[in-house]
């Protein structure tokens, strides 16, 4: 069975863009300073938690990635996501949401959460299986 395959007709949700957070991040604002002033953005929160897990900060990468999973479902569902459908790593707003998701599950796998960390690879799968390969591509 192809996980990445929208056999259901679903349409992709695709979240909308953020300007001032994207130029705020390219122009090296720290992601601190970015939770804090787009703390509704899944973006800030992923970064975050890459940089606690980098440090072996395990608890606090998982807090972090919580945070942002949790932003970027709420961001989903004022795009119109119902609970499923692809969420395409393709569409750049997305990214933090799956980066979110992807860090949840690296610190949930350092943390010993072995159940979320199954939920999770299909939550990544079922929103676009190329975003894994992605993420760890950067």
């Amino acid at each position: 069975m192809d996980l990445g395959k929208n056999l259901l007709g679903i349409p992709e949700t695709l979240l909308p863009e953020e300007p001032e957070l994207n130029a705020r991040y390219e122009a090296g604002d720290e992601p601190v300073d970015l939770a804090a002033r787009f703390p509704a953005s899944s973006l800030p929160w992923a970064l975050l938690a890459k940089e606690a897990y980098d440090d072996a900060a395990y608890v606090e990468s998982y807090a972090y990635a919580r945070v942002g999973y949790h932003r970027g479902l709420d961001a989903l569902r004022k795009s119109g996501w119902r609970g499923q459908g692809p969420v395409p790593w393709s569409h750049e707003p997305n990214r933090g949401f799956l980066r979110s998701l992807y860090s949840l599950k690296t610190a949930a796998a350092a943390i010993g959460e072995t159940e979320e960390v199954a939920r999770i690879e299909k939550f990544l799968n079922y929103s676009d299986p190329a975003a894994v390969e992605a993420i760890e591509a950067e």
